[in-house]
């Protein structure tokens, strides 16, 4: 099984999460896609820094122009400002151990209002329903489309109870509200290419003492921070700010499967993200490390001989986890739906989603839907299924199955970079195949056939795979 750790010992954010999945691996050029496809006149800017001494991978975002500043140092440049009779409005960034993205409508401000001489920054805000909107139309794959509406939906939810309203009237502020759409989706995306079976987190440090917002001086953690953090193991340490934001709250909650201490694992790459501040104490940074599982009563011994041994067994590379299979008969349900229902199961997180043609009873032509879930999908998905589909009842089961190391490449062709998922065996590639997205996407903006974007692809690789040898 292929796990990620992430080490929040300095805390967790949005644009820390995206400098470590960079940090990491994932290409840089993949969230300038991403920025694009979701045309918001957005983007990304990438930088290496230094944390306290550690070397580490800077994702900025740039809205409306502008790069974003962290809310405290937003509050403190307009409280200086508020003497000012003209001054040029500021932009808070959300998420540099910051976060200001959500407020309800009866929270909202007048135009004009605030410190005069300084431009109130959320005059416009964004609903859930236009967020899932701009989500769904971007040029994705599915699985991180429903990744993204999840993490949303997730941080809203915790918004709302904070402001105890519903969750379609909490609204995101217009430059937060951008902020927050690179920082989620880019990191839906960028986790769907680390190829990821299960996120681990550690225990996360969430600061201490109080953050400036815009509805004034809260506590650290931020209420929303905080009923996003439940069941979560936290603590505090270190200096008095605000360490774990609600965007990077809601990414853990939402991708992370279970908190512990660092798992016994094969690593395979590890990434730092870099917050906003460099702290003279210990390194503002969020440490993601990838690699294999090993058996959790795996000796010292054991694990160096795994790691040191030149001949692994043909078995060795493979992983085992466990996984629900959903399965229901269908025989009245018109085609159409049956689509639409197994490209929804796949937008909201199922492993994999297929129907075959079976004979069902008085000789009635009707289609077997199997879906291949996480476990704690499950419930999720089949609520899904009986909302989607005719069907009166879902069966259920849990199977181990075992999985070859997986990992991203990118290629380039002449018509742009296509992604390349590869599977290796005892240290050797034994499987790769072009991401069909991404070929897709070619084929409809250069007018290609698909066939020869994927071929094209394909050789690239091989191309590229011989030459390394």
């Amino acid at each position: 099984m292929r796990l990620a750790y992430l080490d929040c010992f300095s805390g967790v954010s949005g644009d820390m999460f995206l400098g470590a999945l960079v940090d990491a691996g994932v290409p840089a050029t993949l969230f300038e896609e991403t920025v694009a496809a979701l045309n918001l006149g957005a983007r990304v800017e990438v930088s290496r820094v230094t944390r306290n001494g550690i070397a580490a991978t800077k994702v900025d975002v740039h809205a409306n122009g502008e790069k974003d500043l962290p809310r405290e140092v937003f509050w403190e440049q307009r409280a200086k400002a508020s003497d000012v009779s003209q001054s040029a409005p500021l932009h808070p960034h959300s998420h540099s151990h910051s976060a200001d993205h959500a407020h309800s409508h009866e929270h909202g401000h007048e135009a004009g209002s605030g410190p005069a001489g300084v431009a109130p920054h959320h005059d416009h805000s964004r609903g859930l329903t236009e967020i899932r909107k701009i989500i769904g139309d971007a040029n994705i794959s599915p699985t991180a489309k429903g990744t993204a509406i999840r993490i949303f939906e997730t941080l809203g939810t915790a918004e709302a109870e904070v402001h105890s309203c519903p969750i379609e009237q909490v609204h995101f502020h217009e430059v937060g509200a951008i902020d927050a759409l690179v920082d989620i989706v880019c990191a839906a995306v960028g986790a769907e290419v680390l190829a990821v079976d299960q996120w681990i987190c550690s225990p996360l440090n969430v600061g201490s003492g109080t953050v400036k917002c815009a509805h004034g001086t809260l506590p650290v953690p931020a209420p929303a921070t905080l009923k996003l953090l439940k069941d979560a193991p936290i603590y505090s340490s270190g200096p008095q700010v605000e360490l774990v934001t609600p965007t990077g709250a809601a990414i853990v909650k939402t991708l992370t499967a279970r908190f512990s201490d660092f798992p016994p694992m094969k690593i395979a790459a590890s990434g730092y993200g870099a917050g906003f501040r460099d702290f003279p104490d210990h390194p503002n940074v969020l440490r993601i490390t990838v690699g294999e599982a090993l058996p959790a009563h795996v000796t010292a011994s054991h694990a160096e001989s795994l790691a040191t041994s030149a001949f692994p067994s043909a078995t060795e590379d493979l992983a085992t986890d466990t996984i629900t299979v959903l399965e229901a008969n269908l025989d009245d349900l018109s085609p159409q739906i049956l689509a639409y229902a197994m490209d929804r199961l796949l937008t909201e997180g199922a492993l994999d989603v297929f129907s075959v043609p079976v004979q069902m009873k008085k000789n009635r032509a009707g289609a077997l839907l199997a879906v291949l879930a996480k476990p704690e999908d499950a419930d999720r998905l089949t609520k899904i299924i009986f909302a989607e589909t005719t069907t009166l009842g879902v069966r259920r089961r849990n199977e181990q199955r075992r999985i070859l190391p997986r990992r991203w490449e990118t290629v380039q062709t002449e018509w742009g970079p296509v992604r390349i998922k590869v599977a290796n065996m005892n240290g050797t590639v034994s499987n790769y195949a072009p991401e069909f997205e991404d070929c897709r996407r070619i084929a409809a903006e250069r007018n290609v056939p698909l066939k020869k974007v994927m071929e094209e692809a394909m050789r690239k690789f091989a191309a590229n795979t011989s030459n390394s040898q």
